[in-house]
């Protein structure tokens, strides 16, 4: 997977952009506020239709515009993508993959692949469950579309089951009993597998992590990685079980959506006993390791994406990530220097104000 040439049109801070990228590892530098972060959102959203900052479509249009485009010419499985987005605040975005239209998503997720790490990535370590069932879930996004859908089931499921709790506002009767025996049954089977997933998945991070965490911080503590469901049993007779439960809190108190990835460093709880530095260093790993997993489940590397990944590493363990890079393409944002020593990147893109030099 690799993006060859990337054009801006009212893209952020960017008025008219027109970046050739190289194959290997880029490194884009420039001051804080000069468009670094945006140009990476920009390849990101091409492969998932949304910002991997979690912004609306009106802050990713310049100030001043009605919309904006973002193209791309790259490679996939030996297969030439032109990528197209138009986005239209309040209005019908559109995507374009080789001039046909893309529904959603998951369309471009067989083709189009990155691997993230942004500075908020601490939170994977020190934040709630939430950031690490959502990591552990893009990780199986981008080793599969299917992935994706089994999540946007569960969610929807979960929409249409809480929608119900709350509408019966505490109170039961046939009606709402039949019904939620059929969300449940539902949910149980969406929530099932995906539970199995990412239990799985955990099972073929925890070696890599281990790995990638003892070469960048030089340390042999032991990393460990345990999925931890929030349920005993099969999760159809747990959802009956917490009927009541749900009924009083008019929520679902029961499955996926409240499961744990508990991470130990050195025989402690990483989130309350790590340093910041150790738990930067986690958070690194873990998206390293989710990117080798990837990587080997599609039989190509997806695009790597490293946004200022520079700033809370030292730099013994800044020349350290660099050596570590993956094979194929990465793209490394810093408003600094890199690190000295053997570190060669094929391509240098400095920006200043939303302009390539």
């Amino acid at each position: 997977m690799r993006v060859r040439r990337l054009w801006l049109t009212d893209f952020r801070n960017y008025r008219d952009a027109d970046i050739t990228l190289g194959g290997g590892f880029t490194v884009v530098v420039g001051p804080n506020g000069c468009g670094k972060t945006s140009l990476l959102e920009a390849i990101g959203y091409l492969a998932r239709l949304e910002s991997f900052r979690g912004a609306t479509l009106d802050t990713m249009v310049r100030h001043g515009a009605g919309s904006s485009v973002i193209r791309a010419e790259a490679e996939s499985r030996n297969r030439e993508l032109l990528i197209e987005a138009e986005l239209v605040p309040g209005g019908r975005s559109r995507c374009q993959l080789n001039r046909q239209p893309v529904r959603n998503g998951k369309e471009l997720a067989s083709l189009m692949q990155v691997s993230v790490f942004t500075p908020d990535d601490v939170l994977l370590v020190k934040g709630g469950p939430v950031h690490r069932r959502r990591f552990l879930d893009e990780t199986l996004g981008t080793m599969h579309s299917r992935n994706l859908a089994l999540r946007h089931d569960l969610e929807r499921v979960l929409r249409q089951r809480n929608a119900l709790l709350k509408q019966a506002g505490g109170r039961t009767n046939a009606e709402v009993e039949a019904t939620l025996d059929v969300w449940d049954g539902r949910l149980a089977e969406v929530g099932e597998e995906l539970a199995a997933l990412r239990s799985q998945l955990v099972g073929r991070l925890q070696p890599v992590v281990g790995d990638v965490y003892g070469s960048l911080a030089e340390s042999r503590a032991a990393t460990g990685l345990t999925y931890r469901r929030g349920w005993a049993g099969d999760l159809l007779g747990a959802l009956k079980g917490s009927r009541c439960e749900d009924l009083r809190r008019t929520v679902t108190t029961v499955g996926p959506q409240r499961d744990e990835l508990d991470l130990v460093l050195g025989d402690l709880p990483a989130r309350t006993h790590a340093s910041q530095g150790e738990q930067r260093t986690l958070a690194l790993s873990l998206r390293l390791a989710g990117h080798q997993v990837a990587t080997e489940t599609l039989g190509f590397a997806p695009v790597l994406l490293l946004d200022d990944v520079l700033s809370e590493l030292d730099e013994r363990r800044s020349r350290r990530l660099v050596g570590v890079l993956p094979e194929g393409q990465s793209i490394m944002t810093t408003a600094g220097a890199l690190p000295e020593g053997d570190v060669h990147p094929e391509l240098v893109l400095s920006l200043e104000a939303g302009r390539v030099r």
